[in-house]
């Protein structure tokens, strides 16, 4: 199956306006992740089908009374929540190879609690959500979902994390801080082919020729182990794709580090949101619920606990600016 963060990060033109609070995010991410990384080399990632340490909130009256009346949950009482079991630590199957586990199930958990509402998670191929969130199979999807405009024509949108992608070296790499274009003249970079990673990595590295710099080598593997190995053997210098992939395996196998992120929509601004059909009545809900979890502190565990807190957001919106159609 294609990687989940391949088949999310392809939005082609962005032509919107930067969102200051999104950025200022990604200023400190660095601090964030490597305060992270500590905590999870000494503990590890809970992959167990019980998730004990699964975060637990509380009822949000203010959110539940935002749910519309005209609403009709696929059952009663139930937040039902469609997702793409791909690569961790946004979604993977625990011990028991049944039970799916990761930072998406735990947001969309948190969700369902401070809605006063059962959760049940169904497991759909990427392609399906689309089709399946319009047809009423599901309340809601949430599975790294970067807002667009185009999307934005037929569902509503509650934001949850930035779209944020990241330039990963061998721990021994004498790089250690890649924040501007002039930074990879020269660098074998991995990519993932037709992301928008690799479009951003295009414009960087037309910026450089144009500036007389060294061009970039674009390296491209069809897995994780192929471009791990390419690092770790020194074909490659960095890897630049999707923040949760790479975090997820610099923390668990401790051979390579992060020094820099850009957001997946740069020069502007990307957000992921939970998804719901449009005019369903549940958007403003769920961004009351999102931004009560972020006050109480919950939202905040959940990313920590897989290690994104790089990817945090200060405060959830309905249908924030998305990235524009091609």
């Amino acid at each position: 199956m294609p990687s989940l963060f391949a088949l999310n990060s392809t939005p082609k033109d962005v032509q919107m306006t930067f969102i200051n609070k999104a950025t200022t995010a990604l200023i400190v991410a660095g601090l964030l992740f490597s305060a992270s990384t500590a905590t999870f080399a000494q503990s590890g990632f809970d992959l167990t089908p019980e998730q004990a340490a699964r975060p637990k909130a509380e009822a949000n009256p203010d959110a539940i009374a935002k749910i519309s009346p005209d609403f009709k949950p696929v059952k009663a009482g139930t937040f039902t929540v469609a997702l793409t079991v791909g690569d961790p630590p946004l979604s993977t199957y625990a011990t028991d190879s049944a039970t799916p586990v990761g930072v998406e199930e735990d947001t969309a958990s948190i969700i369902a609690d401070a809605l006063g509402l059962k959760l049940e998670l169904v497991p759909v191929a990427w392609p399906d959500w689309p089709l399946g969130l319009e047809s009423g199979k599901y309340d809601a999807v949430i599975s790294n979902v970067t807002v667009t405009e185009a999307r934005k024509e037929k569902f509503d949108f509650s934001s949850y994390r930035l779209d944020v992608l990241g330039f990963y070296v061998p721990t021994e790499s004498t790089i250690q801080s890649i924040k501007e274009p002039k930074d990879i003249a020269g660098l074998r970079v991995i990519v993932g082919a037709g992301t928008n990673q690799e479009k951003i990595l295009v414009e960087w590295d037309k910026q450089n020729v144009a500036a007389g710099l060294k061009p970039v080598e674009f390296q491209y593997y069809d897995d994780s182990a192929a471009s791990q190995l390419a690092l770790q053997s020194g074909r490659a210098d960095v890897e630049f794709n999707p923040n949760a992939q790479l975090a997820y395996r610099a923390v668990t196998n401790g051979k390579t580090r992060l020094v820099g992120i850009v957001n997946g929509g740069w020069p502007l601004t990307a957000e992921i949101a939970v998804a719901t059909k449009k005019g369903a009545g549940l958007a403003d809900a769920l961004t009351a619920a999102i931004n009560g979890l972020i006050a109480n502190g919950k939202y905040l565990e959940a990313l920590k606990r897989w290690g994104l807190d790089a990817e945090q957001l200060t405060e959830s919106r309905t249908n924030p600016p998305g990235l524009p159609k091609t």
